[in-house]
């Protein structure tokens, strides 16, 4: 239940986003609240889980000047350059074809792997990512078709335009987080996955808030009219915040220890089932076939390549680290 539920919950911040942009907020004031507000709840998850978890792997180990700097450069990657580039995108793209594509993280991990570290790539991880990818193309062609509804095309923009601007910031942002994936598993070996996650989180806070005064300060000289927010708008960044953000880490990682990484992501492909249709509830995303087949071929893709890297023979560095943070769908 705890990863299931961690599922739906980190898949209704796309919805949340969608409707604080029809409040009035741009991308950089969505991201500077919902982190703003997060931060003291990642500062407890840092303590509690150094303080109440000293069975986990690293949980009470010193923070030395170079694991601060390594956990600096993780929360630059995973969280505040991912955050940011997701919610610009999704300016542009559809709740539903945005999840799609932060779903192609394992791919992209692998890619990555293949790149950098000499992996082998196998035939079946092959035809898994073209599966995947061939899917996120049917749900691109989906948002073509739909652009009318699509923010950027509502305010005006070329629709053709806006959906390929906002799926190329998303991609960018499932980038990022792969990076942060990978980088991930050696420092959870010092720090524990939570902690790790905590500190992370609470140096991406710090600079997501910088951003969004500084980008406001230089283009305004005001916070992006936040006093002039409504209260709709405040009560949705709380709720970004908690129940899109900092619950679903917490719930995704304690479902991660009650049935295993395997299990947990599974149940996680839930997620862009779940944003469909609250996307489709709660802002009137039209729901095609085309979606639903391209979104079945990307969650199809993606347990197909799990599957496959799960046979082949695993580096001594890939099984020695264990990412920090769920690598479905996550964020």
């Amino acid at each position: 239940m705890c990863a299931l539920a961690g599922a739906v919950a980190f898949s209704g911040k796309a919805i949340v986003a969608k409707l604080l942009y029809r409040q009035g907020a741009d991308a950089f004031a969505v991201v500077g609240l919902r982190m703003a507000m997060a931060f003291p709840l990642f500062l407890l998850m840092a303590w509690w889980s150094s303080r109440e978890r000293p069975t986990e792997a690293g949980a009470r180990a010193p923070m030395s000047g170079k694991l601060a700097w390594q956990v600096l450069g993780l929360g630059f990657c995973g969280y505040y350059l991912a955050s940011t580039l997701d919610f610009l995108g999704l300016q542009y793209i559809s709740a539903s074809l945005e999840r799609a594509i932060l779903y192609l993280n394992p791919s992209i991990v692998l890619l990555l792997s293949v790149l950098l570290l000499g992996q082998r790539l196998r035939l079946a991880q092959l035809g898994a990512m073209a599966l995947s990818y061939g899917g996120v193309l049917v749900v691109f062609l989906h948002d073509w078709d739909v652009a009318t509804v699509v923010s950027g095309a509502a305010q005006g923009q070329d629709p053709v335009a806006a959906v390929v601007t906002g799926s190329v910031l998303v991609f960018l942002s499932a980038l990022s987080y792969a990076i942060y994936l990978m980088g991930s598993g050696q420092l959870v070996q010092s720090l524990g996955s939570l902690r790790l996650v905590g500190w992370a989180s609470c140096a991406a806070c710090v600079m997501c808030v910088l951003q969004w005064v500084l980008v406001h300060a230089f283009t305004e000289g005001r916070l992006g009219g936040v006093a002039q927010l409504p209260w709709q708008a405040w009560a949705l960044s709380a709720l970004n915040a908690t129940a899109c953000t900092v619950l679903p880490v917490w719930l995704v990682m304690r479902g991660v220890q009650l049935l295993g990484a395997s299990l947990a992501s599974q149940v996680g492909m839930v997620g862009p089932l779940s944003t469909i249709w609250m996307a489709a509830w709660w802002l009137d995303e039209p729901v095609t076939w085309r979606l639903m087949l391209g979104t079945a071929a990307v969650l199809a893709g993606i347990v197909v390549l799990s599957r496959a890297s799960k046979a082949q023979p695993a580096s001594q560095a890939a099984q020695a680290s264990q990412p920090a943070g769920p690598t479905v769908g996550g964020r």
